[in-house]
């Protein structure tokens, strides 16, 4: 892949990060995940801030958060929640508006991608001063746990077929689990078409053809502990959909 440096690295004490997460549903896994932000951000001494974006949950999601605001503060919890589902783009772009980190970190919120990988995730990018890390579930000591041999078989499948049309030059593409440098994923956004899932494989496919630079961090993907799965049929369809377009496109 051919690099580009975007922007001359940051002194570490001005980094800040702003770790994105969309809801849905989430009452139960949201203090869980924000406790363990907040622990391992701690611990490892990073600025940072934690964007909540609820898309209108009807099981309380949004009043939850407004708790976790109360116990960690203003300043570390920030609500920006929407009237309705819109789609995981348009949740990026949303929270992106009112990130003030220079650095922007993408995960889910259900407790499948483990805080505990974020300083890896933050160690990776100043040692290459990479434009954005992606966690990957298929290389070194990465993997998925909690997943039936259907889910698994879907999953390689999926990024099996996309490394032979596409060649994206990352090993992981339809993980969510990613550190960007904020000024890329901005430009990675307005190229973006694409929306739910096959949103994270067209973010790497453009970040290819940009010439950003991707590192990679083994991750441990678990199932998610309480809700349920939104990957259904309908996704599936939608996903060999925009792997087409975007071979045809791309």
């Amino acid at each position: 892949m051919a690099s580009r440096k975007t922007s001359q690295r940051s002194q570490p004490d001005g980094d800040k990060y702003s770790v994105l997460l969309p809801t849905y549903n989430e009452r139960e896994n949201l203090p869980l995940i924000v406790w363990l932000l907040v622990k391992y951000f701690g611990e490892s001494g990073y600025k940072y801030e934690i964007i909540v974006i609820d898309d209108g949950s009807p099981d309380g999601t949004l009043e939850v958060a407004e708790q976790l605001q109360q116990i960690y503060g203003e300043d570390k919890i920030l609500l920006r929640p929407r009237a309705k589902k819109l789609g995981l783009g348009t949740a990026y772009i949303h929270g992106i508006k009112h990130a003030t980190g220079n650095f922007i970190i993408i995960m889910d919120a259900d407790l499948s991608h483990h805080p505990k990988f974020i300083p890896e995730f933050i160690e990776k990018q100043k040692e290459g001063n990479y434009d954005l890390v992606s966690g990957t579930r298929y290389r070194g000591n990465g993997g998925v746990y909690g997943w039936d041999l259907r889910r698994k078989i879907i999953s390689r499948g999926a990024n099996f077929v996309t490394q032979v049309l596409l060649r994206p030059g990352a090993s992981d593409l339809t993980g969510s689990f990613r550190l960007y440098k904020k000024e890329v994923l901005e430009s990675l956004v307005e190229q973006c078409v694409s929306k739910g899932y096959v949103f994270q494989m067209e973010m790497i496919v453009r970040a290819r053809q940009l010439n950003f630079t991707i590192g990679e961090v083994p991750i441990s993907f678990v199932d998610r502990v309480y809700g349920e799965s939104k990957l259904g049929g309908n996704e599936i369809v939608s996903f060999l959909k925009g792997l087409l377009t975007l071979f045809a496109t791309t």
